[in-house]
């Protein structure tokens, strides 16, 4: 296993465990110091994955003599089953070895060649073609997040986020004062949008709904016709889309992906995206912000602009990787995407399937998308559980077994599995939540 996974060891290396004094240290006349840490972010990061992730690490114990499974976090490439195409790696060392030309900054919007082939790449399937001027390349999809996110944020500004959703959503809002006004997702009817209630909280402060397609964590793809309803019904409030689609070549289901810029002739849409999830290289950073807009929507509200902004602050991907891109997108092969989407689809059958023989986990739809599934708890079912939270951290304590509480993700009570994992990872996961279930199992008056 890899050991850049985010896991801790319970190893130490001695050197680095020397005991630092702690006490104050005074000054001259008495004087103390004037700096102090900010706690601005304090609130944003604590709705974080990795904040939760290393609580959960933390209950773990290394007196059960069993190896920690880390089933709660999205990184398969750790594993021998989940590795980048050849043709990716090749791209990165002709970039690499490319004379020098690829070791310079960047401009802020990405280089020009790296922004035309995304374009390329997404006008495949989009009626209204883009162009380059429309691409802006990111250091993976979370700095587009932020970037859409900062750009729109203003006074009194609120964004419509689903119940679940990855949690970078929550941190951003709360760190740029974006209000979060949660809508409904349906899990009884494939997980799709509840636009009555997308339509009972948006007002005249809404600035953006934020959807997921396929959506992570649920693991659904939305229909055409779904997600022609919800460009309707963001156009009826004036509102613009942002759809996060890095999921879109992770696809083992009977939907197929439809690209959210497809109605872009209806709202306009701002598409997030990377190759961090698709090739499996979430550590490669590097994505990108794309702009379906026809009519030039997000240019005269000043939108495009305030993007710019925000990218001339803020870190470049890259240069090596950016030159890299266009010959990643045009050159790795179908049946890459098609041999690692077969392993997901036997992991998820597999988890689905296991979950039959833990009552007090219930999964309403069989993922068709993404690395995960999430399952409701019920907590009725439990003698000393008493959250999601609670449950995960037992688990973590009892088994060295960490899923991921649904309130990290926007929903109390739902855990998510990652199913990105190894076959024998989900067996051995199963066999101990079996242990854990039977100890919990709350007693049956006589």
């Amino acid at each position: 296993m890899s050991m850049n996974l985010f896991v801790p060891s319970f190893a130490t290396d001695q050197d680095e465990e020397v005991e630092r004094n702690m006490e104050p240290q005074t000054l001259p006349a008495g004087g103390a110091w004037r700096f102090k840490g900010n706690n601005a972010a304090k609130e944003a990061a604590s709705v974080s994955m990795k904040g939760t992730l290393t609580r959960l690490f933390d209950n773990c114990s290394h007196d059960l003599n069993k190896t920690i499974l880390p089933l709660g976090h999205g990184d398969p490439t750790i594993y021998p089953c989940f590795q980048t195409s050849v043709e990716a790696e090749d791209a990165v060392v002709e970039s690499l070895r490319s004379g020098g030309a690829a070791n310079s900054y960047a401009p802020g919007i990405g280089i020009l060649p790296a922004r035309r082939a995304v374009a390329t790449y997404l006008n495949r399937d989009l009626p209204n073609k883009i162009k380059s001027d429309d691409i802006f390349l990111t250091v993976g999809c979370c700095q587009g997040i932020e970037t859409m996110i900062h750009a729109l944020s203003g006074p009194k500004a609120n964004i419509l986020l689903p119940s679940l959703v990855y949690p970078l959503y929550h941190s951003h809002a709360i760190h740029s004062l974006v209000e979060i006004r949660k809508y409904d997702l349906l899990p009884e009817q494939d997980w799709e949008i509840d636009l009555q209630c997308i339509e009972a909280i948006a007002d005249e402060n809404t600035i953006a709904i934020a959807i997921t397609n396929p959506h992570n964590p649920c693991g659904n793809v939305y229909t055409h016709d779904h997600l022609k309803k919800v460009a309707e019904t963001a156009r009826n409030l004036g509102i613009m889309v942002i759809s996060d689609e890095v999921y879109n070549k992770t696809i083992y289901g009977e939907n197929p992906f439809v690209p959210m810029g497809i109605f872009s002739s209806i709202v306009p849409v701002v598409t997030l995206d990377s190759i961090s999830k698709g090739w499996l290289v979430p550590g490669w950073r590097i994505g990108w912000i794309a702009m379906n807009d026809p009519y030039n929507v997000l240019k005269t509200t000043g939108v495009v602009e305030s993007i710019k902004e925000h990218l001339d602050i803020s870190p470049d991907p890259s240069t090596i990787l950016q030159f890299a891109l266009p010959n990643i997108l045009e050159n790795t092969r179908k049946d890459f995407f098609e041999k690692n989407n077969s392993v997901l689809s036997q992991n998820v059958d597999l988890t689905f399937n296991a979950l039959k023989d833990i009552p007090c986990l219930v999964c309403p739809k069989k993922p068709e998308s993404c690395t995960y599934l999430v399952a409701k708890l019920d907590l009725s079912l439990l003698e000393d559980i008493t959250s999601d939270v609670d449950f995960c951290m037992k688990l973590a304590r009892e088994e060295n077994l960490v899923l991921l509480p649904g309130e990290v993700l926007g929903l109390k009570n739902w855990v998510r599995f990652s199913i990105g994992v190894e076959r024998s990872m989900i067996e051995e996961a199963f066999v101990r939540l079996k242990g854990f279930f039977a100890r919990h199992i709350k007693s049956q008056p006589t």
